[in-house]
């Protein structure tokens, strides 16, 4: 047997998964939808930000026994490292185009395995997307980051998201979910 140490990133990783999963009480829903492997994850980004805007418990928090509801939309993007993976910030992601988004989510995805982010490029996401897709996953779940509302995955064939049922509960999230599909059909993804 060999004993392994888990680097720093590792460790940031663990302890605030195991912090989510104990402090959040979870609702974890899925809706099917065909999503070729191919069209960027600036088009799901695009799509969650815009149903988003369009449900504020979704793009808020519960703190402290209150709803604190986001008047920006910043999506908080999962890319993957060699031994772990950070999630840099899209911030406004619902008043950018998906070119735009496209751009930036190249030089967050560089910045982030070149080492080169400061720390505030990791802060102030109000959701958070993991696109599982390029890793040719069907399906995927992701726990709610706290203090988000909401998080989501997407998989080949389905869309998993996450909500702090405290403050976004079972049809308020399932019209959240919906919208999401929705707008990702309306762009062909």
């Amino acid at each position: 047997m060999t004993v392994q140490e888990p680097t720093a990133a590792e460790r940031t990783v663990a302890r605030r998964a195991a912090e989510a999963r104990a402090t959040v009480p979870e609702l974890e829903m899925a809706v099917t939808a065909a999503l070729a492997p191919g069209p960027g994850t600036a088009t799901l980004v695009r799509a969650c930000a815009l149903a988003l805007a369009e449900h504020p418990r979704a793009n808020a928090a519960y703190r402290d026994g209150h709803f604190e509801l986001y008047s920006r939309v910043n999506v908080g993007v999962v890319v993957a490292t060699e031994e772990s993976y950070l999630i840099p910030t899209v911030f406004d992601a619902d008043r950018k185009s998906e070119e735009e988004l496209a751009g930036e989510l190249e030089g967050l995805t560089a910045g982030v395995r070149e080492g080169r982010l400061p720390s505030p490029a990791f802060s102030g996401a109000t959701f958070t997307v993991w696109d599982a897709r390029p890793h040719g996953i069907a399906a995927a779940s992701i726990p709610v980051v706290p203090p988000q509302a909401a998080a989501l995955a997407a998989g080949t064939t389905s869309l998993t998201l996450s909500c702090d049922h405290r403050i976004l509960y079972g049809s308020a999230a399932a019209s959240f979910l919906k919208a999401i599909a929705d707008h990702l059909d309306r762009h062909g993804v």
